[in-house]
């Protein structure tokens, strides 16, 4: 018979996991991470998302065919100067995240960086539940005919999904009803606002 193990408790802090280091304000932990999809050519494109652990809410959803870290960086630039700087910010060990320029970078603007286990997906568990929820109600149910269309249905959803959708872990409210999100003003999901009648596009 093998010996008893002793009981372990969890350690916190420090190491960054999910269950270590749980969100207690707005812009305490922010998370990100990557999805790939396709367009009707069978040609595959990448999906950078970025939440707000604490509130839920989507803080960007970038489309490209590649996406690297000169993009993460671009867009968290963008983030911290029109939102704030978060506390923390979460992410597996990808190359993008653990790239030396993004390390540096979040280094300089006083943001802690918080890498999970390699091949520990739960420990990201707010990116990836919120990555579910992008593939259960947007990116299985459409064929996507260009990467416009794509970008323009995604940036569709994060809408939704922060103004209207109730989340059971808000008490079945959105992340943000009030709030007017800060598009960019060449984004396509603000010219699709703006002249909905110009785009042949449909949201499910």
């Amino acid at each position: 018979m093998p010996k008893k193990q002793p009981k372990r408790g969890r350690l916190w802090l420090n190491d960054g996991s999910c269950v270590r280091l749980r969100p207690t304000h707005k812009d305490h932990v922010w998370a990100y991470d990557f999805v790939t999809a396709r367009t009707r050519d069978g040609r595959s494109f990448r999906i950078l998302t970025l939440i707000d652990e604490f509130t839920r809410e989507c803080l960007a959803i970038d489309v490209a065919r590649q996406l690297k870290h000169d993009d993460v960086l671009e867009r968290l630039a963008w983030l911290m100067a029109t939102r704030g700087v978060p506390e923390h910010i979460r992410s597996d060990n990808g190359s993008e995240f653990t790239a030396k320029a993004v390390r540096k970078w979040l280094g300089r603007v006083g943001v802690k960086t918080l890498y999970i286990e390699p091949g520990s997906p739960w420990e990201n568990g707010y990116i990836e539940s919120f990555n579910g929820k992008l593939a259960d109600e947007l990116l299985e149910r459409e064929v996507f005919d260009t990467l416009h269309e794509a970008k323009v249905l995604i940036e569709r959803w994060r809408i939704q999904y922060n103004t209207i959708r109730p989340h059971s872990a808000l008490g079945y409210r959105p992340p943000a009803p009030e709030t007017w999100l800060v598009v960019e003003p060449n984004s396509a999901a603000l010219r699709s606002a703006q002249h909905p009648h110009h785009t042949t596009a449909r949201l499910t």
